[in-house]
Formats: structure tokens, C-alpha cells, sequence
């Protein structure tokens, strides 16, 4: 640190808080340490009474930490994401537009493992609205070497970018109802309307609904024909638990699907079954997607609406974080449901 009038300071680095006090108006502080003094600070300062003011001298191997968090934000942004400009030496991630937010939880690790660095984030593989809050970053000291920001090049490089995020796509869905109560009318279809509104959500509309006995042979002539009338997402509800007369999972392993699995580590919904039909995805639900706010379907539908390909392990690795509390004010995707 060094002395300098405050006339010459300007482009320079402020190395302590300056306090003003305004009777009656204002105590706080004016400046804080690490702003870069402007031109149009001066008059001000010299109101505060500050003629002098001490100031870092940066070399030419480090960079302020204003810089330091722009030079970060480019590295760590992907598709679809954004950072503000820095303000006291943080940047704020967000989102361009609205979709499904993607976090390399492991580059993000190696990050954090380097000194003087901090970047923290919510969770993701979740919906976001556009201009939400998905992270904030910023290095720990008020400069910090430029071989530091080589070092996170260097990392970012070989593996990518930390956020993107993925849209929805509007899917043509086909919404299979199974049920012979239903078929015969003796009760209302609760279920179809909850799935149309699901998919809404995403920008997705159901072009093809239909209504069928509980008849392993009728239920798979209308996955084949949702197939045939070029359906982008099949769903078919009902039927999925091992009772004898419960014949959704047997008509869709009947298709010929690729099952992925059947049976999630996930409450509610651990009837679920998910598989893709010559690279269609289609999903068997069980009853609790009915009535219950949030289940394992609404955890792999966005990953499906943004385009993704759906494993075993992508569902397994769910049970860490599968336990909906069923809260009586929901919050989801804001809670620990489905997070790992």
C-alpha cells in the first residue's frame, strides 16, 4: 500500500473503507476497500475530508477482484447462462431463458479445490425461470495471481463450461388412460387433466388422448398407434402395480421398449416405470401422479422435455434426496426432493 493525493488516484485501487456522515441523513460507508477509484469520486472524497488516500499498487501478475470475477464468470458460463457485472467483487449467475438447469458438479468441486476461490450454486437438473439466481462467485482475497485464473482455464478447458442450461422442447405427447372404470364410465378421468397440465408447464400439449380397458393387448395397439401417429412422448397411466389385474407394465414391455426400468427409489412413485420405444420416451404411472403435488415424475419429466437420454443410474442415484415430505405449502424445485 501506498499514500497518494486523491487527485492522482484515479484508475487506482482503494485499500480501506471510507466512512461519511451526513447529520441527520447518513452514516455508512461511502467507499469500500477494493473499489477502483473514478473521476467522478474525487469531489466526493474530498467532501469526506479525505485529501489522501492509501491505495494498492497491483503488479503485473495479479488482477483486482473485479476482474478476477469477470475473467471467472466467462470461464464458468455456458449455454444459456449469464453473469452481472461485479459489485464488491461478486458476480451473480443467471439464466438466459427459462429451461433445465445443468451444474458440472464435479469441475464445480475442482474449482472450489483451488485457494482464495469461491463459487456456490444451487442444485441443479432442476426447471428454472429465466433471470433466477443460480450461483454467485468471487475470489476470497481483494486480488489474486493470474496463474490462479490459468489454473481455472486450464481446468474449464479440458472438461467445459460449470452452468448451461438446457430448454424444454414441445413435445407431441400422447396421454394413454387405462382403467375399465373409467373406460366404462363409471367414474371421471382425474387423470388425464393432471397430465395435460404438467406438460403445459413446459410448453408441451397432448395431441392424442385416449381412454382404454384394463387389456394388455388394447393397451399396446394404442402405444403402436401413438407411435404411428408420430407421437413424441408417450404416457400411460394406471395399472402399474403387481396386482393380477393390473396390466400397464406387461402391455408396454409388450411393445418391444427398451425398460429402463420399472420400480424408482423414489416416494411417491416408486411404481413408476420409464423406457423408450424406438427412441420415443414412455412412461407408465402409477396412481399417485394423480393426486399427489410432486413425484418421481416430475423429477425425470423436465430432464425429458430438455432433450435428455434417461439411464438406470440417472433413476438409482435418485433415492438420495427421494422422499417428498409432502409439505402443506409445496416449494418444489425449491426443497431436497430429487436433489443429489
Amino acid at each position: 500500500m501506498k499514500v497518494m493525493r486523491v487527485e492522482d488516484a484515479i484508475g487506482t485501487v482503494l485499500a480501506h473503507d471510507i466512512t461519511e456522515i451526513i447529520p441527520g441523513e447518513f452514516k455508512g460507508t461511502a467507499f469500500r476497500k477494493g473499489h477502483i477509484i473514478q473521476e467522478e469520486d474525487i469531489e466526493r472524497l474530498l467532501r469526506i475530508g479525505k485529501e489522501h488516500v492509501y491505495i494498492y499498487e497491483l503488479s503485473e501478475n495479479e488482477l483486482h477482484e473485479d476482474d478476477a470475477a469477470i475473467a471467472l464468470g466467462d470461464l464458468i458460463c455456458g449455454e444459456g447462462v449469464y453473469y452481472t457485472a461485479p459489485k464488491e467483487g461478486k458476480i451473480n449467475i443467471m439464466p438466459k431463458y427459462r429451461g433445465l438447469l445443468k451444474i458440472d458438479r464435479e469441475l464445480l468441486d475442482s474449482i472450489n479445490d483451488l485457494e482464495n476461490i469461491c463459487l456456490a450454486t444451487i442444485h441443479g437438473n432442476i426447471p428454472i425461470e429465466k433471470d433466477h439466481l443460480i450461483g454467485g462467485c468471487r475470489i476470497i482475497p481483494l486480488t489474486i495471481e493470474k496463474e490462479k485464473m490459468l489454473e481455472v482455464e486450464r481446468i474449464v478447458n479440458n472438461k467445459g463450461p460449470i452452468f448451461k442450461i438446457k430448454p424444454f422442447d414441445s413435445l407431441k405427447s400422447s396421454v394413454i388412460i387405462t382403467g375399465s372404470e373409467v373406460y366404462k364410465g363409471r367414474i371421471d378421468d382425474k387423470f388425464g387433466p393432471v397430465i395435460e397440465n404438467k406438460l403445459k408447464t413446459y410448453g408441451s400439449k397432448v395431441f392424442h388422448k385416449t381412454i382404454v380397458p384394463d387389456e394388455i393387448d388394447i393397451i399396446r395397439e394404442e402405444i403402436l398407434k401413438s407411435k404411428d401417429m408420430g407421437a413424441e412422448l408417450i404416457i400411460v397411466t394406471g395399472g402399474m402395480s403387481i396386482d393380477p389385474d393390473d396390466k400397464t407394465p406387461g402391455a408396454i414391455k409388450s411393445t418391444g421398449a427398451d425398460i429402463i426400468t420399472y420400480g424408482t427409489p423414489i416416494l411417491p412413485g416408486a411404481m413408476l416405470l420409464f423406457s423408450y420405444l424406438d427412441g420415443i420416451p414412455l412412461f407408465g404411472l402409477p396412481g399417485c401422479v394423480m393426486f399427489a403435488r410432486t413425484t418421481a415424475f416430475d423429477l425425470l419429466l423436465p430432464r425429458v422435455l430438455a432433450g435428455e437420454k434417461i439411464d438406470r443410474k440417472d433413476i438409482t442415484r435418485m433415492g438420495y434426496g427421494g422422499q417428498c415430505l409432502g409439505c402443506e405449502t409445496c416449494t418444489f424445485p425449491n426443497c431436497h426432493f430429487g436433489k443429489y
